[in-house]
């Protein structure tokens, strides 16, 4: 089927299809497949976290509340215990914004976190989680916990989880992806500090490293907030500044590029999202000739994000049909 008929999925599992299955299972209450699927991950550290991160997503059952109480001594039960209770929390936050319960879920969580990390210390997803709550932690003249509001040993940073985000990167080395998109989201719950710390991560990022793109995901945060306070006028050629399209060619020379070079059994595991992310800023910002080989590994593999966030329409699939059919028509010839 030609590229531009191929129908969207847009599963939370993408192309994990053992993920996919686990997901099923859970949000018909059953546990097993959970445990089965994070025991059958191995060694891979990121696998580990990025999966646990689409389970807690569906598990708003009370299975891992069960599969606890099943095997109280699992540490990966406790793990995805800390994940859920995180996750409510934060889905706490977006329905009811500073309350009270917003406070206790995370409260709870946290001790959720010192629980994994008792049982499992080596695991980066407590410190994840621990990050992942910072954001609750946003007003600077009520901190609430010590760790959340760090000063850093870089003048250019401003206070922040910089401890935990060393945690999260030696415990899966050479760094955590989740643990600094995290962070990206804590600093943008501060109102500052998020776009420099973008760009000072991805300045020392190694090629093929997925933190090339986050600066990517700091200039949506920013485009979606002018958007929203009404500053459309000032926006206009926002994709196209010299800093946006700088940052896609980087996210495409250093970190796209190297890995599809690589064979199939060679390349580590793509970020949907990422990939999403890069598609989009490199039509936007005219940079559409090279966006081709980006639609082609997302393939019918389209995420919410950014599309869903920035589309104007309201017809996000729509867009980003419309985005690859003219991608791929933009593409140099082969040879």
């Amino acid at each position: 089927m030609p590229p531009t008929d191929m129908p969207l999925i847009t599963h939370p599992a993408g192309t994990d299809e053992a993920l996919r299955l686990a997901l099923e299972d859970l949000l018909l209450g059953r546990w097993l497949s959970t445990r089965d699927l994070l025991a059958a991950t191995g060694p891979d550290r990121a696998l580990r976290t990025s999966r646990s991160q689409v389970l807690a997503l569906a598990a708003q059952s009370d299975a891992v509340a069960a599969w606890c109480a099943e095997e109280p001594a699992s540490g990966t039960a406790a793990m995805m215990r800390a994940r859920v209770l995180t996750q409510r929390a934060l889905d706490l936050q977006a329905a009811r914004p500073n309350s009270r319960d917003v406070r206790r879920a995370s409260d709870a969580a946290r001790q959720a976190c010192d629980v994994a990390r008792d049982r499992l210390p080596l695991d980066p997803v407590w410190a994840v989680c621990l990050l992942a709550l910072a954001q609750l932690d946003a007003d600077p003249r009520y901190p609430l916990y010590r760790d959340n509001w760090e000063q850093s040993s870089d003048s250019l940073l401003p206070r922040g989880p910089w401890t935990l985000l060393d945690w999260a990167n030696r415990l899966d080395p050479p760094h955590s992806r989740e643990a600094h998109h995290r962070v990206l989201q804590c600093l943008h719950a501060r109102g500052g500090g998020a776009m420099g710390f973008a760009r000072w991560v991805s300045r020392d990022a190694p090629f093929g490293s997925p933190l090339l793109v986050l600066p990517l995901y700091a200039y949506v945060e920013d485009y979606r907030r002018q958007a929203g306070a009404r500053y459309r006028r000032g926006l206009i050629g926002y994709w196209g500044t010299e800093s946006v399209q700088n940052a896609a060619r980087r996210a495409r020379d250093s970190w796209f590029s190297p890995l599809v070079k690589l064979p199939p059994e060679q390349r580590p595991a793509w970020s949907l999202a990422d990939l999403n992310h890069l598609a989009y800023a490199l039509v936007k910002s005219g940079l559409t000739g090279s966006a081709g080989r980006v639609f082609r590994q997302i393939g019918a593999y389209a995420t919410a994000a950014p599309w869903a966030q920035l589309s104007e329409s309201g017809d996000w699939e729509g867009e980003f049909c419309r985005a690859r059919a003219f991608a791929l028509r933009q593409e140099p010839p082969a040879g």
